[in-house]
């Protein structure tokens, strides 16, 4: 009953929410990418990055949004290029993207990285080694034609992006796996209870919230001098993925928490509820230095930037680092503070770094379970 009124759920979301205006391109982009690695016979990760964004009118002037700027896809995204993979990154517009992640969205200009020698601009010497580092790595990757970037912003054209790249990576099997970073709204405005103009902030300009009768008013609507949002939830796709979409893929969930006591238990709630194969639990004040897998295949099993590649604090105050796992305590105490202390600034190295190579060996496993059921079989 329940798989049916998701079912049903489903098909009125893309019945009343058209698709966006470069699907059919992005489409088109990905068959053939798909296609082409699926012939070599690599394995093709989808990473979705960054936040989508929730409008409230139809021509957008005002939506709702998240902090996300991509930066767990953009990175994990190089790591899956570093360990072979092909990588479908389906990113939100202008949020991070790898490789060039490491020159933007930073609090230096990119044109601090440069100067001028001789009438030409050349990149000046303390940023040579890194940069040339990246370069060669990019350069390699687009040799290879194993990057394929596909953007979104709303909700809805994320979730039409999802279901249309996802069918076309289910012949590939287990080979193939979605490694779920994108901050997705839970809530969003139906077209068809949205307002068509800009929402006035003033009573004499504000449009009438007056709905017919056995219908609902806008979305999101002035009252007076208060701005009324009244959001529908998004159905759960994840589902949808895992039982019908792509239904042999590996698929890989995060759940983002601020209350270290329940982040273990809503990430196994996620594992049992949608049966897919691992959830990547983190904590919003330590998501940089440690994370914790839940999986069918291993059960729980922290990941963890290592103490001594951590940035030291002075502040004393007592550290979030292990604080979601109930079964140990963190070993850090950070030097300089007499007791633990809340990791400051960027780690040494990045997690991402750690979790990318721990997700494709389980991937292996995988597949080697997959081929032993159906040669079982």
């Amino acid at each position: 009953m329940a798989d049916h009124t998701m079912q049903q759920a489903e098909s009125h979301y893309f019945i009343s929410n058209p698709p966006p205006k470069d699907l059919k391109a992005n489409t088109t982009l990905a068959r053939e990418f798909i296609g082409r690695h699926a012939d070599e016979g690599r394995r093709v990760v989808l990473v979705t990055s960054g936040g989508t964004t929730v409008p409230l009118e139809t021509q957008t002037v005002r939506y709702i949004d998240n902090f996300s700027a991509g930066t767990r896809g953009a990175t994990s995204a190089e790591y899956f290029l570093q360990q072979g993979y092909a990588v479908v990154f389906l990113h939100r517009q202008f949020s991070l993207l790898p490789f060039s992640r490491h020159y933007s969205h930073n609090t230096r200009s990119f044109l601090d990285y440069m100067k001028e020698e001789d009438g030409r601009v050349v990149v000046d010497e303390q940023h040579q080694e890194e940069m040339l580092r990246v370069l060669r790595q990019y350069a390699e990757v687009k040799r290879e034609n194993r990057l394929l970037i596909l953007s979104f912003v709303t909700i809805t054209e994320y979730v039409w992006d999802l279901r249309e790249v996802a069918q076309l990576m289910r012949p590939l099997g287990a080979r193939a796996m979605f490694y779920l970073a994108a901050a997705v709204s839970d809530f969003f405005v139906p077209q068809d209870r949205m307002v068509e103009h800009k929402i006035q902030s003033t009573e004499e300009f504000s449009q009438s919230a007056v709905a017919g009768a056995g219908t609902k008013p806008p979305a999101a609507r002035t009252e007076g001098r208060s701005l009324i949002i009244d959001l529908e939830p998004v159905p759960k796709f994840l589902k949808q993925l895992v039982d019908g979409w792509a239904p042999e893929s590996i698929i890989v969930s995060f759940k983002l928490e601020t209350d270290p006591s329940i982040l273990v238990k809503k990430a196994q709630y996620s594992l049992n509820k949608y049966a897919h194969h691992l959830v990547i639990g983190n904590l919003l004040a330590t998501r940089k230095w440690e994370v914790v897998f839940v999986s069918e295949l291993e059960g729980e099993k922290w990941i963890r930037v290592p103490s001594n590649r951590r940035t030291k604090s002075f502040s004393g105050i007592e550290s979030l680092v292990g604080a979601a796992d109930p079964l140990t305590k963190d070993e850090t105490s950070f030097a300089g503070s007499g007791r633990s202390a809340v990791p400051q600034g960027e780690p040494a190295v990045e997690i991402e770094s750690i979790i990318v190579p721990e997700i494709a060996a389980m991937h292996t496993r995988l597949i080697e379970r997959a081929q032993s059921k159906s040669s079982g079989a």
